[in-house]
């Protein structure tokens, strides 16, 4: 399938800004340069969300799912451009359109993440994504994402 294959926490650290507690990507299975990514997050008790959500029935959050199909299109992002995060830059979400969650996401579960880049047009790119657990879908929803200078103040 991919010309990048696998990427570990190394790698998707330097393709990524975000840091503990929000890294929510713990491999990258596979990739293609200009369309797709599968990436895994493992769904650990130990994340610092379960206490608050909820404490009588763990439950990972839906934006925490969304967030996570986020950074796995910008690391496909970041790598299709061949470029990494910089302190210069910012790479916010656009649109999130069609979200939907079709089933909880529990402690010891294993999130299944594909994307798919749907267009790039102005700088403004656009992504289709799945998450799944044992092969169900779990959610899914269309994003907008783009890389934005920060303006310093």
């Amino acid at each position: 399938m991919a010309e990048n294959t696998a990427m570990d926490i190394h790698e998707i650290l330097n393709h990524l800004p975000h840091r503990y507690p929000f890294v929510l990507i713990d491999r990258v299975i596979s990739m293609e340069l200009g369309k797709e990514i599968f990436a895994i997050k493992n769904v650990s008790i130990n994340e610092p969300f379960f206490p608050g959500h909820f404490p009588y029935y763990p439950v990972m959050p839906g934006v925490l799912i969304v967030e996570a199909m986020a950074q796995a299109a910008a690391i496909l992002s970041f790598k299709t451009m061949d470029t990494k995060p910089s302190d210069d830059s910012v790479y916010y979400f656009a649109g999130i359109d069609s979200a939907r969650f079709k089933k909880p996401v529990s402690p010891g579960d294993q999130l299944i993440i594909h994307v798919k880049i749907d267009r790039v047009l102005k700088g403004i790119w656009k992504y289709i994504a799945v998450a799944k657990v044992n092969d169900e879908i779990v959610a899914e929803a269309s994003m907008m994402c783009i890389l934005k200078p920060i303006e310093k103040k």
